[in-house]
């Protein structure tokens, strides 16, 4: 008897494992937002090796996540600006083009849902692009243009760093004072840029913009707008997340909410403990500060050296559920998806190493008692709808 309750046990569990896998593999899977363009091709590493140790993302990874689509960012940090931030940016799509190039067995850029579609059925990895910072437009709308014309398709309106026409969620967090006497949110030519965007077919992407650049942007957009990376403020407190009342205009947008994966910004203890992490290395810090390191930069440099110490402070891959159920809740099933920020974060929750580990979310949306269709929709079908939706309207400027 006690046998036969083994054996059916492992059967059961063999079952839910294929069917997890069978369901992960027919669903359309799309990652709004992964850097490994700007923090390992731009250094000099190949995406076409096996990176496992060193990365988050590599080529074969994608594929081994069951990842269908994924959106490569296109970014540079507060240090480029006139002159120098629409070249970097135009040296990183020349990185991905060059990559797909060499790779057309196995990768293809996708610039239209038509594509999008032809990737998927033809067993290649889709690559997109999207734009993380309007800083990189240089304050030109025909630079805007011309991003669209290579093929990017969505733009981060700001950074961390504030343009000069809108203002970021961490500016309008610790200038807030300095930014009263001048302008906050989006200017008049903040507002001429998220039209134009409207006109081309590009989406409006509201990760890390300032509460007022958003209201700003929402009211001014015709067309669904995303977050390509962005969790929620009431469950974990950060700058970067986004409030209830942005949570339901993006809902009443017909927007969606692509949740990011970095320990921060889901768990809200864990900041408190990275921050007790840091004084204990608090000299080391203090010196790369002192060499004026990005805190991004110091963050990955230490999730190398300190792994242990690190892979403590992780939160269990319940907490990722966790936020997108109070999307759920709140605005419903059809405006939430995954954009996981991998290898531009130097912390995921638990079991979530890397890009192969995409199928294990899935597992957890069954477990929560996700249906099929709905889990189709959260791993890729609700972008595709918001892609489908900001397709051009008007013929592109000349």
């Amino acid at each position: 008897m006690r046998y036969c309750f083994s054996l059916l046990l492992i059967l059961s569990l063999n079952a839910f494992s294929q069917s997890y896998r069978q369901l992960h593999d027919k669903a359309i899977v799309i990652d709004t937002h992964n850097d490994v363009l700007s923090t390992v091709s731009m250094k000099g590493m190949n995406i076409d090796n096996d990176l496992t140790g060193k990365t988050h993302s590599d080529r074969d990874r994608f594929r081994k996540g069951g990842i269908d689509i994924q959106v490569f960012s296109i970014f540079s940090d507060e240090r480029f600006g006139k002159d120098t931030a629409f070249k970097y940016a135009s040296l990183e799509i020349d990185s991905l083009n060059a990559i797909v190039a060499r790779n057309k067995n196995k990768m293809m850029l996708v610039t239209t849902p038509a594509e999008l579609q032809q990737a998927v059925a033809s067993g290649k990895t889709g690559c997109m692009m999207g734009v993380e910072g309007g800083h990189m437009i240089e304050d030109r709308l025909p630079y805007l243009d011309a991003f669209y014309k290579r093929g990017v398709r969505y733009m981060t309106l700001t950074w961390n760093n504030s343009t000069s026409w809108a203002t970021s969620a961490m500016d309008e967090t610790t200038k807030a004072d300095s930014l009263n006497k001048t302008h906050k949110g989006l200017t008049d030519f903040g507002r001429q840029v998220v039209k134009r965007m409207n006109e081309l077919g590009m989406i409006v992407d509201i990760s890390h913009v300032g509460e007022q650049t958003f209201w700003d942007a929402i009211q001014t957009t015709t067309k669904p707008v995303i977050a390509s990376h962005s969790c929620v403020y009431a469950l974990a407190p950060v700058f970067r997340n986004l409030k209830d009342d942005q949570i339901r205009a993006i809902g009443k947008n017909g927007g969606v909410i692509h949740l990011n994966f970095y320990s921060g910004f889901l768990d809200s203890t864990y900041n408190r403990r990275y921050t007790a992490f840091l004084q204990n290395h608090k000299n080391e810090t203090d010196s790369l500060l002192q060499l004026k390191w990005p805190s991004y930069e110091i963050e990955d440099l230490f999730t190398k050296k300190y792994a242990g110490e690190l892979n403590q402070l992780r939160p269990p891959l319940s907490l990722l559920l966790d936020h997108l159920d109070y999307i759920v809740k709140l605005i419903g099933v059809d405006h939430v998806g995954l954009g996981s920020d991998f290898d531009g974060i130097s912390s995921a929750p638990q079991t979530l190493d890397d890009v192969t580990a995409y199928p294990l979310i899935t597992k957890a949306l069954l477990e929560r008692g996700y249906s099929q269709k709905d889990i189709t929709k959260i791993l890729g079908g609700n972008f595709i709808r918001v892609f489908r939706a900001n397709q051009a309207t008007t013929t592109s400027k000349k």
